[in-house]
């Protein structure tokens, strides 16, 4: 099937696109447009964590789960918002997190572009939620490409960044090689985790890594 993604993603998951369970993911995404419902993020978006941060880019992965299923938020890229929507509570929580980890101060938007252009990779394990229904898509096949992408990035790189919040991010672990990579792990920012996010220092931690393997830290 041809998918239109980034170049360097295309060479890497040229294998997965072939896949049954890929065209039945997108004759599900047909079959929802079909029938007059709205899917985010927008067609567009659906890959824009594989558009910001192509694959030889990529130091840090952040994984989430699903994607935000209200009005102009979702736009393919874990935790983050479009410019000029409020922030969410778990991304509050990664601002203040940073701001007592590193001492930098976020920039008031939600919007984490910035991120994965520098490297950071947002991943969301389901790549699309009908609106207004939470985790609508979450039995679609999705899982089954984004655990081959988390794989890839395991397998065919070296020295990257895994942070895994949750328990539902923390499942993912055993896809990735801990002698090659960082995996760091702690409870899921939201605001229903009481606060257990807070103190991990995940961001210095990355930083320090990247530097000591060679590699340019992240200005969070």
């Amino acid at each position: 099937m041809e998918v239109r993604i980034e170049e360097s993603w295309k060479a890497v998951l040229r294998e997965e696109f072939d896949k049954e369970y890929f065209a039945r993911i997108a004759a599900f995404l047909h079959q929802e447009k079909r029938e007059g419902k709205t899917i985010y993020p927008p067609g567009p978006l659906i890959f824009n964590a594989f558009q910001l941060t192509p694959f030889d880019r990529v130091k840090v992965v952040i994984l989430g789960q699903d994607p935000y299923h209200g009005p102009g938020q979702a736009h393919g890229l874990s935790f983050s918002v479009q410019d000029g929507v409020a922030l969410p509570p778990s991304l509050q929580n990664i601002y203040k997190e940073i701001a007592a980890d590193t001492g930098c101060i976020p920039p008031p938007s939600g919007n984490l572009e910035r991120w994965a252009r520098q490297g950071v990779f947002l991943l969301n394990s389901v790549l699309t939620v009908r609106a207004g229904s939470p985790t609508s898509h979450s039995g679609i096949g999705w899982q089954t490409f984004t655990d081959a992408v988390i794989k890839t990035i395991s397998d065919r790189k070296e020295c990257v960044v895994f942070m895994l919040w949750g328990n539902y991010a923390r499942s993912k672990k055993p896809l990735i090689d801990s002698n090659k990579h960082l995996i760091l792990e702690a409870a899921h920012p939201s605001p229903l985790a009481r606060g257990a996010f807070f103190g991990c220092r995940h961001f210095s931690k990355a930083n320090n890594f990247l530097i000591a393997s060679g590699q340019t830290p992240i200005a969070w």
